[in-house]
């Protein structure tokens, strides 16, 4: 080791940085819209929803 600090591994460019948080930010958005969606849809069925034979 010659005593170089360089960061180990893959080192990202600021373009694929800003691609990354924004396909973060996408998936976070999506993920939160089911999550809603799937609340909504249990509100409207309201507690028949439980009432099933088994």
């Amino acid at each position: 080791m010659d005593g170089k600090n360089e960061p180990e591994g893959i080192v990202l460019t600021e373009a694929q940085l800003k691609s990354r948080r924004q396909r973060s930010i996408a998936i976070a958005l999506a993920l939160g819209v089911m999550v809603v969606l799937f609340f909504a849809v249990t509100l409207v069925k309201g507690p028949a929803v439980l009432v099933r034979p088994l």
